[in-house]
């Protein structure tokens, strides 16, 4: 009996159409390891949370995407840094699937982070940032490999392919790691 495949949602903090953490997101779907499928949970349609627009299961925007969190086996976080810590659009999202309270769907998941940025932080700053966040969310992060991308202009062509072996071979890692991450924590639930 084949095993079902698993299911990743991504989450790209950038809301650019053309970015260099949406390249980055691809390369990881490029190199994902057979049996692991990555889906986007896009972000940019959601409303700022709002506990008055909350209602049955919130506005369309919400539902599809507490859909695709809910769906998903583990979660692909990939996030530029914006003034030290992650963007406000990414922080709406986590706060859309973690709420109303007691009834998450984002709770407990597996995670996996990366991060992008054209100078030398990488996105390290909004990374860190982004595990505490996931403490009171009991998000399950992988904590290595990290993959924080510095002066990552030079890392991709103009097609925003990833041309960079060594950030290849990295990103390959991570996402094997990451599914061998989720398998354990299947076997091993978190509480």
């Amino acid at each position: 009996m084949a095993e079902r495949e698993i299911v990743i949602a991504g989450l790209i903090g950038s809301l650019r159409r053309v970015s260099l953490n949406r390249w980055l997101y691809d390369a990881a779907v490029e190199l994902a390891p057979s049996g692991m499928q990555l889906i986007e949970a896009s972000i940019g349609e959601l409303p700022h949370y709002n506990d008055d627009i909350d209602m049955d299961g919130g506005p369309p925007a919400a539902k599809v995407f507490r859909q695709q969190i809910a769906g998903a086996d583990g979660l692909l976080f990939v996030t530029p840094e914006f003034n030290y810590s992650i963007p406000g659009a990414l922080k709406n999202a986590i706060d859309w699937a973690s709420r109303p309270t007691g009834r998450s769907v984002i709770y407990g998941k597996p995670a996996a982070v990366m991060g992008a940025a054209a100078g030398r932080s990488g996105s390290m700053r909004a990374q860190m940032h982004l595990r505490q966040i996931f403490v009171p969310l009991n998000i399950q992060g992988l904590n290595k490999p990290e993959i924080i991308v510095t002066f990552a202009r030079e890392k991709f062509d103009a097609d925003g392919l990833l041309i960079d072996e060594d950030l290849r071979a990295q990103v390959t890692a991570q996402m094997f790691a990451f599914k061998s991450w989720i398998e354990l924590l299947k076997l091993n639930p978190q509480s």
